[in-house]
């Protein structure tokens, strides 16, 4: 039998425990390390996703076209993580079915699940930072701060029900993409497993709580700068509502528990179900 074929479904339902094992036993300081990374890699993402189809957002007949445009480029983020390597909480709501399976406890997926994700939180935040200094926002006659603060605008005046469900259809292939990457033996596997799920969601406009940990940050950042702001032209109101509270309550928070929904459930505990509890 050749070692270097994919892996069937039921083989990654097998291979995803394995990995959940090993990502609960490593060191709380290494996880968060790792997770410092994923949450920059993503930023990254999101950022470059947004230079590059700015332009093309500020129009209604090329907002598709801008949206499948940075969702081609998107997919780089979830690549550094999964062959970089890095800790995604997204990714890390597969875990469950390690607990599922009972090679992993509660216990311990919930402090890697809450380690993980202010490490994402440290370094999503530090590259909207970064970019705010960087001055990058005034591409384009300020298009891309127009952009980045009309991009959390929208995020933060979502309802909590529109947020949840758009968090769940998010990781559903977000994780998808990951767990497909987990059958592939090389790296041009995992890229083209992870490329097209994560163009799908983008393009779609669902909502990834840990991009939403640089998109929202930097909308608020910008907020600093006058000339950023008048190029956004929301009104007092909007402006007022893109805070930091805002997001945490209308955002980030109906967005991870979408999130967990979305991985954990319509994509771990089914696979466990069918390939290792039903078989």
């Amino acid at each position: 039998m050749n070692d270097n074929r994919d892996l069937t479904p039921a083989e990654i339902t097998a291979a995803s425990i394995m990995v959940a094992v090993r990502k609960v036993d490593n060191k709380r300081l290494n996880q968060f390390i790792l997770a410092i990374m994923a949450g920059a890699f993503i930023a990254f993402a999101a950022e470059g996703s947004n230079m590059a189809a700015f332009n093309l957002f500020a129009n209604p007949e090329t907002y598709g076209l801008g949206k499948a445009m940075a969702g081609a480029i998107f997919g780089t983020g979830l690549m550094l993580v999964i062959i970089a390597g890095g800790e995604l909480f997204t990714g890390n709501s597969l875990i469950l079915a390690g607990v599922l399976e009972k090679k992993v406890t509660l216990g311990k997926m919930l402090s890697n699940w809450g380690v993980v994700y202010l490490g994402n939180f440290v370094g999503s935040v530090l590259i909207a930072y970064l970019m705010v200094a960087s001055g990058l926002f005034s591409s384009g006659a300020n298009g891309l701060a127009a952009t980045t603060i009309k991009i959390a605008s929208y995020k933060v005046g979502l309802t909590f029900g529109q947020a949840f469900v758009l968090g769940v259809m998010c990781n559903w292939l977000v994780c998808l993409a990951v767990w497909m990457s987990f059958g592939s033996k090389n790296i041009v596997g995992k890229v083209f497993a992870i490329f097209f799920p994560i163009w799908l969601f983008i393009t779609s406009g669902f909502e990834h709580s840990i991009a939403n940990m640089y998109y929202v940050p930097a909308g608020i950042l910008a907020k600093s700068n006058e000339a950023w702001v008048a190029a956004s032209g929301l009104g007092a109101e909007q402006l007022a509502n893109l805070n930091w509270g805002s997001f945490f309550v209308n955002n980030l928070i109906p967005v991870t528990l979408g999130n967990i929904i979305g991985g954990g459930l319509f994509v771990a505990l089914l696979y466990w179900f069918v390939y290792m509890k039903n078989n």
